[in-house]
């Protein structure tokens, strides 16, 4: 299991440091920009090397391809013989999207279009790794339909499985640091959007002070749910784990600020997931210096669908 450096000594500084500090050194990802069923556009990002297996990495909660936990990843997985490919939600690059809509935790038809768009690709072997809203996200995917055949293996880490008490979570107060640096992306990119779209509604932006509020002015009606509360109801993941048809690996960290208990269910009634809890390792953490470069997380993917792929 994971132990962080002895400098790392608490939850905080497990879950900032990487964010902060880790630079990867890493070849330019090859952009490449698809169109969506309506009309609107994902930005994919490529490491290729002509081999026959792709992992598909998604990023959490404001994040993007860019990203340095993102990029660890694809190394690892690179330098491995796979191809790479890391995307970008809607809103989540450089370019505002087209469409009113964003993304959220639940909206795996976004998801779908880049599985798909890689399936045409001609790749045998077809892996998932998610990271936070990333890993919401891929576990719904896989527990709410009928995967490709081609989809050999899941991975994700730091999974908010249910939504409405990790944004419970989220919103105490030791935690006020997390909660107003997402406000303040999420609130600027309500305003930006309106520079496209005037006849969108914003007067209430100001008076938001938590992720909850912000899914139940913004979130959930832009995405066809009446609420926050149905929004959490229908996109958590916890409630797709029992339907997950391929081999899945969880990771939780015990002390992960984010999540709430509810995301440690003491049961999952599949045979198929390993779910793993270890006592250390923060939201999206898990930082580890050794001569290979790798974090514990990078290593712990690896060596999962490596496994799945002997």
């Amino acid at each position: 299991m994971y132990l962080p450096p002895w400098f790392l000594f608490n939850t905080h500084l497990e879950t900032i440091y990487p964010s902060l500090f880790r630079k990867v050194s890493l070849k330019d990802f090859q952009p490449e920009r698809i169109q969506t069923q309506d009309n609107d556009f994902l930005d994919l990002y490529w490491l290729k090397q002509d081999a026959n297996k792709v992992v598909i990495i998604s990023h959490g909660l404001e994040g993007n391809a860019h990203r340095g936990y993102i990029k660890g990843m694809a190394k690892a997985f690179y330098e491995n013989r796979f191809d790479v490919l890391a995307w970008n939600y809607r809103g989540c690059g450089d370019e505002m999207n087209k469409a009113l809509r964003f993304y959220h935790s639940g909206a795996t038809e976004d998801l779908d279009e880049v599985v798909n768009h890689v399936i045409h690709q001609g790749y045998k072997n077809i892996y998932l790794l998610g990271f936070s809203l990333g890993g919401n996200l891929t576990l719904k995917y896989v527990g709410e339909r009928k995967t490709s055949a081609l989809i050999k293996g899941v991975v994700t880490f730091s999974v908010p499985m249910d939504l409405y008490t990790s944004c419970l979570q989220i919103a105490k107060p030791s935690n006020w640091i997390y909660s107003r640096r997402f406000l303040k992306s999420l609130k600027k990119k309500i305003v930006t959007k309106t520079q496209l779209m005037p006849g969108l509604d914003i007067s209430k932006l100001k008076n938001i002070t938590t992720l909850e509020e912000f899914d139940d002015c913004f979130t959930g009606p832009l995405h066809g749910f009446k609420s926050a509360r149905e929004y959490y109801l229908r996109c958590s993941a916890i409630g797709f784990l029992e339907t997950i048809s391929v081999p899945t690996l969880i990771v939780n960290a015990l002390n992960d600020p984010f999540l709430s208990k509810e995301c440690f269910p003491e049961q999952i009634n599949n045979s198929l997931i390993q779910f793993e809890t270890p006592s250390r390792g923060g939201h999206v953490g898990f930082s580890q210096f050794n001569r290979n470069g790798l974090y514990w997380s990078e290593q712990r993917a690896l060596d999962f669908i490596t496994s799945l792929n002997d």
